[in-house]
């Protein structure tokens, strides 16, 4: 099967898409100017519809004119390829984890491949997270060490159905994987690690007892796809295409790994505010299968709606009076910073990192234990009940909001890239 997958590479797979050595017009190759740094980036997909993925996009985008960017992944998706050069990998069908371990040696024997046989050298190798062992700067989205910490009860056999062994050993093998991972990749002092928000330098501290000081690296928001306008213009067309009544107060929540999302938490929440006329709206990639038997048995399953993602997701912040995101762990929590800029009131769990953009009760409520489902239900009822308090929140939520954009984001990495390009040069030959 190896072999099958193996020979795809040799059959055009590779997508070159930048410019090369051009015709001057008389018959002659112009002289070739001073090459860009070549950039490879290591991911095993690109879109917009990923959080994590998402930022790459953006960051890489702003820097395609600073330097040559070579993606290496199985699948890219909503943005302009022709600003890079695609070595496309192709994907293992099964369980997730067999096409990530695939994945992981893949891109390795492609990258040696091709500076073999083509000659094709990086200056520099990036990651977002642990998809590689050779990289010069990884982002880090999320410290899995400490995510299991919080969530390892869940994961016990006893606590589940036993219907769900085959999917939860699954889940177990694929952490301890990248548990395993995280040790070989952050414990590198060869390796730059960036964070996006300052819990995170505290975890990889905690866990990797690696104490100097981390870039940290907000990402940015699109200031002209989210804004208090144009919620405004799609307000009425997204509740009455999501069938929301003026007597509705709608609650929404964006993202994948719900339980990471801390919807369990929420769930609970809602259970104590039964006499509020809410609804919880929660897009994204998840199964809601898990959280189905629990809504029936709180009496919830009216309340709570599994609504299909979208790439225009502000749709969903229009259709919303609050916006929810109480993460168990969460690097960022991209959504939360997004529905701030758009002006809806918003509570963001202290584990997430747009908290740290934030000030409680000033232009968001936050909350401190993200498991706290009574605390969490208190901040709830202080919005759907405090129109006052809803206004400020999200007019100084848009003021905090537009300090934060892409350009600023993307400079503030280049300019770590190119730090580390020249420590690099200043290190001795061997």
């Amino acid at each position: 099967m190896l072999k099958i997958l193996a020979s795809k590479f040799d059959r055009g797979h590779e997508v070159l898409l930048s410019a090369g050595s051009q015709s001057n017009g008389r018959g002659g190759v112009e002289a070739a100017r001073p090459r860009r740094l070549r950039v490879a980036v290591v991911s095993p997909f690109l879109d917009q519809s990923h959080g994590t993925e998402r930022m790459v996009i953006q960051w890489i985008t702003r820097l395609a004119d600073t330097f040559e960017i070579h993606i290496y992944a199985q699948q890219v998706e909503d943005c302009d390829i022709s600003k890079f050069v695609l070595h496309r990998i192709p994907k293992l069908p099964g369980p997730h984890l067999l096409n990530f371990l695939w994945w992981f040696a893949a891109n390795h024997w492609r990258r040696w491949r091709d500076s073999r046989s083509k000659g094709l050298h990086f200056d520099l190798v990036y990651s977002p997270g642990t998809n590689c062992l050779d990289a010069d700067a990884v982002t880090i989205h999320i410290v899995f060490a400490e995510f299991v910490r919080r969530v390892g009860r869940e994961l016990k056999f006893r606590r589940n159905p036993v219907r769900l062994w085959p999917r939860l050993l699954h889940r177990r093998l694929y952490y301890r994987t990248i548990m395993f991972l995280e040790r070989r990749v952050f414990l590198n002092p060869g390796t730059q690690l960036i964070v996006t928000a300052p819990q995170t330098s505290e975890e990889i501290c905690r866990f990797f007892a690696r104490t100097e000081s981390f870039p940290v690296l907000p990402p940015g928001i699109d200031q002209c796809t989210f804004n208090p306008q144009k919620r405004s213009e799609l307000r009425a067309t997204a509740r009455e295409a999501l069938c929301l009544g003026s007597d509705r107060f709608a609650l929404l929540l964006i993202g994948n790994d719900w339980r990471k999302k801390g919807l369990g938490t929420l769930i609970g929440a809602l259970a104590q505010l039964t006499d509020l006329s809410l609804e919880l709206l929660v897009a994204g990639h998840d199964d809601p299968a898990p959280f189905i038997k629990e809504l029936h048995a709180l009496s919830l399953q009216d309340c709570v709606r599994f609504v299909t993602p979208r790439k225009d997701v502000e749709f969903y912040f229009a259709a919303a009076d609050a916006y929810v995101a109480p993460s168990l762990e969460d690097t960022f929590a991209l959504p939360a910073s997004e529905a701030m800029a758009c002006g809806l009131p918003t509570i963001i769990s202290a584990r997430a990192g747009a908290a740290a953009i934030a000030t409680n009760g000033v232009d968001a409520l936050i909350l401190d234990d993200p498991t706290d489902k009574r605390n969490l239900a208190h901040l709830i009822r202080s919005l759907c009940e405090n129109s006052e308090l809803r206004n400020r929140l999200g007019k100084n939520a848009v003021a905090t909001a537009r300090q934060y954009t892409w350009e600023r984001s993307a400079q503030a990495l280049g300019e770590v890239f190119t730090g580390i390009l020249s420590r690099k040069r200043e290190l001795p030959s061997v």
